[in-house]
């Protein structure tokens, strides 16, 4: 189960920077089927090939595992602006997106 999660969140951010896996693989200093094989199960990444992968995306690996968010990087700066705000001011944004998410269902 969670190699599958881990292939298909690879593929998810791969798609969204808009590269191919042959030229993922090569950027990394990889063989040419190196990111393929991970995608499709056949193995799993070093624990260095992980971070490689990480900073290739330009993301942490923090944001690589949150499997809910398509947009990791724009999800920390969110997080980053709100802890900023005062408490009145987040309860504020915390009810104005509750109701969007309403309005998603």
């Amino acid at each position: 189960m969670y190699e599958k999660d881990f292939s298909d969140r690879l593929i998810q951010l791969r798609l969204k920077k808009g590269v191919s896996a042959r030229d993922m693989s090569l950027s990394i200093g990889q063989n040419p089927g190196y990111i393929n094989n991970i995608e499709t199960g056949k193995s799993l990444p070093s624990m260095t090939g992980f971070f490689y992968i990480c900073e290739y995306l330009e993301i942490t690996p923090m944001q690589f595992f949150n499997f809910d968010s398509a947009e990791p990087k724009e999800l920390d700066l969110l997080y980053d602006d709100l802890s900023k705000l005062s408490e009145s001011q987040f309860r504020n944004i915390r009810e104005i997106v509750s109701e969007l998410v309403k309005c998603n269902k």
